[in-house]
C-alpha cells in the first residue's frame, strides 16, 4: 500500500478556525491544495499531513506519535493518526455530541486510550479519507478503496434514466436544481437522477447543502454563486460554457456516490466516537509533555508553545 495515500502522496485537513461546525463533519479531507475557504466556503484553516512531496517526513510533533507507539504498544505512523482524526470528527455526531463543548471555536479531538478502538478507528478513517478525496488517497483495492472515483454498492447507485438525460443544448441549460423525496430523484434543470437519497440531498458542511453549492457554480445563473458569507463572486464566473457538459454529468454522478458513501459511514463513526467517549482517553497534558519533552525544550520556549499549540488545536 505504499504509504497509505496513493500515486501523489499530498493530503490536507481543512477545518473551520473562526466559527464553530454545526452540521455535516468538523474536517474534511482533500487531495489537492485547498485555499483556507476549502471547508464551507468561508473561513477557516489548512493542516497539510506532510512536510514535504515524497510524504516522509510529517508536520506532527515529534513526541506526539512516539508517545502514542508507548500507549499502544506498536508504532504509529503519521497516516494513521490522520485516519483517526478522519473516523472520529468528519461526521454529523461529531458536532452533535460536542456542540456544547463547540461554543468557542476551535476543534478538539478525544484520543482513545483503547488501542483495540484505535486499530478500528483507523479503518474507518481510512475509508473516509479514500471517500473525501474521491479515490486518490488511502488507496488499496485488496481493502475495497481502489484508485478512483468511489461508487455506491451495484443496486444503490444514482442512475440516469433514458428519459432522464441532461440536455446539452444552450437553450436547456439547467437553471435550478431541487429534489422529489418521494421519488427520490434529483431533478437538474430538465434532467434526472434517481436513486438519490433524502440523507444525500441533505448532505451539508457547516449550513452549506453540497449539492446547491455544487451546482451554483455550473447552472446558467452564477451571478450569485455561494462561494461564502461574504466573498464577491469571481469575474471568471462570466466565463462559461453555451450548454450543459458532459463532464459536469460525469462530476454529478461522482459527487452523489461519495456523499452516499459518506452518508453510509456515519452510523459506524457515531457508534465508534460513543465508544471512544465511555472508555478512557489520554489527557492532551500527557501529548502536550511528550512533545515539549521531544523538542528538547524544559520550560517550554515560546516557539516550542506556539507549534504545540497549533497541534493539540485538533486534539483532546
Amino acid at each position: 500500500m505504499g504509504n497509505g495515500f496513493g500515486p501523489a502522496g499530498l493530503s490536507h485537513i481543512t477545518a473551520p478556525h473562526d466559527r464553530t461546525p454545526t452540521t455535516g463533519p468538523a474536517l474534511t479531507f482533500t487531495a489537492i491544495v485547498p485555499d483556507l475557504h476549502h471547508y464551507a466556503g468561508r473561513g477557516g484553516r489548512a493542516f497539510p499531513l506532510w512536510a514535504n512531496p515524497s510524504a516522509t517526513k510529517s508536520n506532527l510533533q515529534d513526541g506526539l506519535l512516539a508517545r502514542l507507539a508507548i500507549l499502544y504498544g506498536a508504532t504509529i505512523p503519521a497516516e494513521d493518526l490522520l485516519a483517526y482524526i478522519a473516523a472520529v470528527s468528519a461526521h454529523r455526531g461529531y458536532a452533535h455530541r460536542f456542540a456544547a463543548d463547540l461554543v468557542q471555536p476551535g476543534l478538539r479531538i478525544p484520543i482513545t486510550a483503547n488501542a483495540g478502538l484505535f486499530t478500528a478507528a483507523v479503518k474507518i478513517g481510512r475509508e473516509v479519507i479514500w471517500v473525501h478525496s474521491f479515490g486518490e488517497r488511502f488507496t488499496d483495492p485488496a481493502d475495497g478503496r481502489p484508485l478512483g472515483a468511489p461508487r455506491m454498492p451495484v443496486g444503490e447507485r444514482p442512475t440516469i434514466p433514458q428519459d432522464g438525460a441532461i440536455p446539452s443544448s444552450p437553450d436547456a441549460m439547467p437553471e435550478t436544481i431541487t429534489y422529489n423525496p418521494t421519488a427520490t430523484r434529483l431533478h437538474v434543470g430538465s434532467g434526472h437522477i434517481d436513486n438519490v437519497p433524502q440523507a444525500v440531498w441533505d448532505y451539508e458542511i457547516s449550513g452549506k447543502r453540497v449539492l446547491s453549492q455544487w451546482f451554483s457554480y455550473r447552472g446558467r445563473d452564477r451571478g450569485r454563486p455561494i462561494i461564502g458569507d461574504r466573498r464577491t463572486p469571481s469575474p471568471l464566473g462570466d466565463i462559461q460554457p453555451d450548454g450543459w457538459l458532459a463532464e459536469y454529468t460525469t462530476e454529478l454522478l461522482n459527487v452523489l456516490n461519495v456523499l452516499g458513501r459518506l452518508v453510509a459511514l456515519e452510523p459506524a463513526q457515531a457508534d465508534l466516537l460513543d465508544r471512544i467517549c465511555s472508555g478512557p482517553t489520554i489527557l492532551a497534558d500527557e501529548l502536550k509533555a511528550a512533545m515539549a519533552a521531544a523538542a528538547g525544550a524544559s520550560p517550554i520556549r515560546k516557539s516550542t508553545r506556539r507549534r504545540i499549540a497549533k497541534q493539540t488545536e485538533l486534539r483532546g
